[in-house]
C-alpha cells in the first residue's frame, strides 16, 4: 500500500533587494499551522508540487537559484496583480488585465 505524502510547505521572502530566500519550512501538522499562519496574514499561497520539490532542497536562508527566477518572479508578479498593485508608470498595454475599481 502506498503512502500518503505528507503536506509540505515552503515559504519564500522577497525584500526586493535581493533574490526570494527560504524563510519557513515544514511538514505534516507543523505545515497546516503554517498556511494558517499565512491565511491569518493574508500571505499568498500557490499550491505547486513540482516547485515544492524543488525548493524543499533549498536550506533555511537560502536564495533560490538563478533556474528559479524567471517562475517566482512571474507567481510574485502575478500576486501583485491579484492585489492590484502594478508597478510605478505601468501601462496595460495589451489590455489583459482589469484595473477597474
Amino acid at each position: 500500500m502506498k503512502e500518503k505524502s505528507q503536506k509540505r510547505v515552503i515559504g519564500l521572502k522577497y525584500d526586493q533587494k535581493s533574490a526570494p530566500k527560504v524563510i519557513a519550512k515544514g511538514y505534516g501538522a507543523l505545515a497546516h499551522e503554517l498556511i494558517a499562519i499565512a491565511q491569518e496574514n493574508d500571505v499568498m499561497i500557490h499550491q505547486d508540487e513540482a516547485l515544492s520539490q524543488f525548493l524543499n532542497t533549498l536550506e533555511l536562508g537560502q536564495e533560490i537559484p538563478r533556474e528559479l527566477y524567471i517562475v517566482i518572479a512571474e507567481l510574485i508578479a502575478f500576486a501583485f496583480v491579484l492585489q492590484g498593485k502594478f508597478p510605478e508608470g505601468w501601462k496595460n498595454i495589451h489590455q489583459r488585465v482589469d484595473i477597474r475599481s
